[in-house]
């Protein structure tokens, strides 16, 4: 059995309500619109015909009258004969009207009226004819008196009594339109009363459908699209109703309960799919670049071996017939390919324990002088690359501060390769160094081809190379080094580019890195040309 407070129920209820109202409102109406009917059948079939036939009465007793005159006028027989005529017409268009009249309904005032107009009508008729009789035997003078005196005297009573009748009749169609004009008024008043009753009724009936079905629908429909968006932090409103919104509502109570446990569960696969997928996606990414590495690492060796091997065959087969001087230059340019090799290894080294062992172990700062790095520097890298040309734009005394020689050689030489690799030869490549606020910059600028802007996000990542430098070997681990070591001493690198135009990269390093600075005396802050030597020898045998 159905609830008595069922939607159903108040529904029906609503319903019979609107139905009621409109049979309610047309009666009414259907009864205001009766009586309008009513007044208004009463001008049209009444009062409208009666002026009619009472204005042709007034127009006929007119006409009747000249004629009369105009037959004691006429000499000729032919004219007394058409007014005769005449006047028998007009006899049979009067008694026509009598009779329209005597059909339409009237009062006893009117009744008494017309009686009187035809008995004086018939009087002035009785006249007429002694007239005409008169005048057909040519007794003119009386007949002319008689129409002086009696007749006139008999037409005025008629013609007097008619206006009376006249007057009255258009007096009370006045009347009956000014009753209609009221009822009209009052209908329209009535009716528009009703309709507003019916409006307020109506308004009040959408209400409580609003209020009591539509809204708390709504609600639920609100409450059901946010748990579907996975929102559960919400209310259900309705659970203690007694009808189908009350049990819709306990449901959704139970499906935002249901959600909630789905959620966590989802939450948790979620986090395990996603954890998975990042391994596979970082271990796939890893798997690119690595294959990329070892394809441009193997261009890499492959070129300065190639090199060597080729200016080793020469050597072999024209060793007695060669000069000393082209045998220097064979050598030379065997010395920098090998360099070449040991600068990549170095980069491949140091960025491996860097990277995987913990820079603690591989970071040991001393006193150095920047400036004799710098230019130990630009001298192998002109060594390694003879058509270059890198100018050291800084001052010859030293630049003393605390770090790893070892790693900032590497920082300053990848900076200069990277210039040098992407220049033309015989383009200018400046270094400037110096000290601003307690920190020591340098700059290494070039004029090559320059660093798409889309790049410059990634430029520090491992493995990760331009854009633009296809057909240019590389392994992508250079800046990443330069990155690490820079941030272990604690300072900063910057780079400004423009693609096509060159590139301005700033190191700024403190003068004191973040460790404890090894003092190993002055004697290290301004190496000596042997020392340099040295050094470039240790490259070439590491």
């Amino acid at each position: 059995m159905r609830q008595p407070r069922s939607i159903r129920f108040h529904l029906t209820l609503v319903f019979l309500f609107f139905f009621l109202l409109v049979v309610i409102l047309g009666l009414f109406s259907i009864s205001r619109l009766s009586n309008f009917n009513s007044l208004s059948e009463d001008i049209a079939e009444l009062w409208l015909p009666n002026t009619r036939v009472l204005g042709d009465l007034n127009n006929f007793t007119s006409d009747f009258r000249a004629i009369e005159g105009s037959n004691l006028l006429s000499s000729e027989p032919s004219q007394i004969t058409a007014t005769e005529k005449e006047m028998e017409q007009l006899d049979r268009s009067i008694a026509q009207a009598e009779r329209s009249y005597e059909q339409i309904r009237h009062d006893a005032a009117e009744n008494e009226l017309y009686a009187q107009f035809k008995e004086r009508w018939n009087d002035y008729r009785k006249t007429v004819n002694q007239m005409l009789a008169l005048s057909r035997t040519d007794r003119k003078a009386e007949a002319l008196a008689i129409y002086m005196a009696g007749s006139r005297s008999a037409y005025n009573a008629a013609s007097d009594t008619l206006g009376l009748l006249t007057d009255r009749a258009v007096a009370n169609a006045q009347e009956a339109s000014a009753r209609l004009a009221v009822a009209y008024r009052q209908a329209l008043w009535l009716v528009g009363l009703a309709m507003a009753i019916a409006g307020v009724m109506v308004v009040a009936a959408l209400f409580y459908i609003s209020r009591s079905i539509s809204t708390p629908l709504l609600q639920l429909a609100d409450r059901m699209h946010r748990l579907a968006v996975n929102d559960t932090d919400i209310d259900i409103p309705g659970t203690e109703r007694r009808d189908e919104i009350g049990e819709m509502a306990r449901a959704a109570v139970v499906f935002r309960n249901n959600a909630i446990e789905l959620m966590r569960s989802q939450r948790v696969l979620a986090h395990q799919a996603s954890m998975l997928e990042e391994k596979l996606a970082q271990e796939q990414r890893l798997a690119l670049l690595q294959r990329n590495f070892v394809s441009m690492a193997s261009h890499e060796f492959r070129t300065p071996l190639t090199i060597i091997d080729g200016h080793a065959q020469r050597l072999i087969k024209l060793k007695d017939r060669m000069p000393t001087e082209e045998i220097n230059e064979r050598a030379s340019k065997v010395r920098g390919a090998v360099l070449r090799i040991t600068h990549l290894i170095d980069n491949l080294l140091n960025t491996s324990r860097l990277f995987d062992g913990g820079a603690g172990l591989y970071f040991h700062p001393e006193e150095i002088d920047v400036a004799a790095l710098l230019r130990e520097v630009s001298q192998l890298h002109r060594e390694i690359a003879p058509g270059s040309q890198i100018l050291e734009r800084f001052d010859p005394r030293p630049l003393p501060m605390g770090g790893d020689p070892k790693l900032l050689v590497q920082v300053f030489s990848n900076l200069v390769s990277n210039a040098v690799k992407y220049s033309q030869s015989g383009d200018p490549i400046a270094i400037s160094a110096g000290i601003e606020s307690e920190q020591v910059v340098v700059t290494v600028e070039d004029h090559g081809i320059g660093i798409p802007a889309k790049d410059l996000d990634r430029l520090f990542e491992r493995y990760h190379r331009g854009s633009n430098v296809s057909g240019i070997v590389g392994t992508g681990v250079g800046l990443y080094l330069v990155k690490m070591v820079v941030d272990l001493h604690g300072g900063t690198i910057s780079v400004n580019s423009k693609e096509g135009e060159g590139t301005r990269v700033t190191v700024r390093l403190p003068i004191k890195p973040p460790s404890q600075v090894r003092s190993t005396g002055s004697a290290e802050a301004t190496p000596d040309p042997a020392l340099e030597e040295q050094r470039v020898e240790d490259h070439a045998d590491q």
